[in-house]
């Protein structure tokens, strides 16, 4: 019986990982400009941390962890997204106490047991990044142009920017009762689980995709109308931030986000194409989240996105990713010539130089064309007569030129393509 990856999951196969690779390439560069350092959690934590962290009432943990007892009876759950790892390292180790503001980043697998689709599957890797210990709406908009930043250089196009505010523990519980009382006149038309949010969190029906609660709350209160002062004034700031270096966005006020740690500025950028699950980022700040995980009173804000759906949008643009190029091949003339084609291969790549070979004997004429086929810009052949002569028999494929040098002369000009090539 073929046994086949679990259903959810998939492998990412070397011409895939290529684009996987070139993508966290940009995005490592460009947090390093904004000051953002790697971070790397465990794939697992105890349950408690996404309970607290995440909410008891969310449909993640509700409806999508995979929890766990070890051999002790210890509830674990492999990891549903970053932030409350992130964060219970920040406090373990006490990050805070060595600077007053800490900028995260992280890049690894996150577990949901969710129907799979395109671009979402139960295994995903997700790009993050935490900016950790200023309330400053400087903060907010800079988070949201650094994912700009990001898309621009990947070369993504017709993006949307969508903009909200959910409050805070001071002005939030306002817009609660407002929300819970205009949403109890249609109770019964609402879904099974939205009947369940309207007493529990009834801001979550805000983002229910079932089409007759969609419907429902059309016409709901405006967060903005219960907005406190603070909150109005910090939003006002991102906007004006926003406007400053001329970002577009929306300002979508069915926006909340899926996690119950989020207040004040919640962000979305989606790309329609990838259909109903469009958004490519999202993330907000959770100025309460530290605290309510055993930290000083703390801020926060941070975001996350996921590679399958940039991958899924790039390739949707058109965008070509940069494949691994071959420098030089090495074709071999008999199998008396392998050791010294074997010290020869052995030299180039200690000289930095991506040198490949194939290994069964075969005809010139066939490792020419292998050479063609993965795009070698050098063939070096290895002969009888190149052993005796201790010289170095090179053509450059695109050029046709074909000469004899010594080893440091041949490793010259190879270099010196390469180089060339790359600038």
């Amino acid at each position: 019986m073929e046994i086949n990856a679990v259903r959810g999951t998939r492998d990412i196969l070397p011409d895939e990982n290529i684009k996987w690779q070139y993508i966290e390439h940009i995005v490592r560069n460009i947090f390093a400009r904004y000051g953002y350092t790697e971070i790397k959690t465990p794939i697992f934590e105890r349950t408690e941390l996404f309970i607290r962290g995440i909410g008891e009432t969310t449909d993640i943990v509700e409806k999508e962890m995979y929890t766990f007892l070890d051999r002790k009876g210890r509830s674990l759950t492999l990891r549903p997204e970053g932030t409350a790892g992130a964060i219970r390292a920040f406090l373990e180790h006490k990050m805070f106490a060595s600077s007053p503001l800490t900028k995260l980043f992280y890049i690894g697998p996150m577990f949901r047991y969710e129907r799979p689709q395109a671009g979402r599957y139960r295994q995903h890797t997700q790009i993050g990044a935490e900016a950790l210990g200023s309330i400053n709406p400087f903060v907010d908009a800079e988070i949201i142009t650094m994912l700009i930043n990001i898309f621009e250089h990947l070369g993504l196009k017709n993006l949307s920017v969508e903009l909200n505010t959910v409050g805070c523990k001071e002005c939030r519980p306002v817009y609660r009762d407002k929300l819970q009382e205009y949403l109890a006149a249609s109770e019964n038309e609402l879904c099974e689980d939205c009947k369940n949010r309207l007493t529990r969190n009834p801001l979550r029906i805000l983002d229910c995709k079932v089409s007759s609660c969609k419907e429902i709350v059309k016409n709901v209160p405006d967060i903005a109308d219960s907005l406190c002062s603070d909150c109005q004034k910090h939003f006002d700031s991102v906007k004006k931030y926003l406007d400053l270096v001329e970002i577009k966005y929306i300002r979508n006020k069915f926006l909340v986000r899926g996690l119950d740690y989020y207040t004040k500025t919640v962000f979305e950028i989606s790309y329609e194409n990838l259909g109903a699950q469009n958004a490519v980022a999202a993330g907000g700040r959770y100025d309460n989240l530290i605290e309510e995980l055993g930290g000083p009173s703390m801020p926060g804000i941070g975001f996350a996105m996921g590679i399958d759906r940039l991958v899924i949008a790039m390739d949707d643009q058109k965008i070509s990713f940069p494949k691994e190029e071959v420098d030089v091949f090495l074709a071999i003339m008999g199998e008396e010539v392998a050791k010294y084609a074997f010290n020869l291969i052995h030299i180039l790549r200690k000289n930095d130089i991506h040198a490949e070979v194939l290994y069964e004997n075969k005809s010139l004429k066939n490792q020419f064309s292998y050479a063609g086929k993965i795009g070698s810009k050098f063939v070096i052949i290895a002969g009888e007569n190149e052993v005796l002569k201790n010289i170095i028999t090179i053509k450059n494929m695109e050029t046709k030129q074909q000469s004899e040098v010594n080893l440091e002369e041949a490793i010259a000009i190879i270099k010196a393509q390469v180089d060339r090539l790359k600038v």
